[in-house]
């Protein structure tokens, strides 16, 4: 049977790099502002959705993988490595 989470049992192997990320700003940034940046970005999202991604309890779609990716600055593939 095929699953789609990963070994450990998260829903998206990027959510643990991009708080990493977001916590290291050069400005303060907490989910709700992050939030906003990607709003800003295009991307329609909430403070409890990036909560949930952080914590890997949301899927993350390509779409969504590459404005995150734009707003802090790294590539996709940053952003999917273990």
């Amino acid at each position: 049977m095929y699953k789609n989470r990963a070994e450990n049992g998260v829903n998206n192997l990027c959510g643990k790099k991009i708080k990493e990320l977001r916590q290291n700003l050069p400005e303060k940034t907490s989910q709700r502002k992050f939030a906003h940046m990607l709003q800003l970005a295009g991307l329609n999202i909430d403070k409890n959705a990036v909560q949930r991604i952080e914590n890997g309890k949301r899927f993350v779609t390509d779409i969504e993988l590459k404005v995150i990716a734009k707003v802090l600055k790294v590539s996709c593939d940053f952003l999917l490595e273990e």
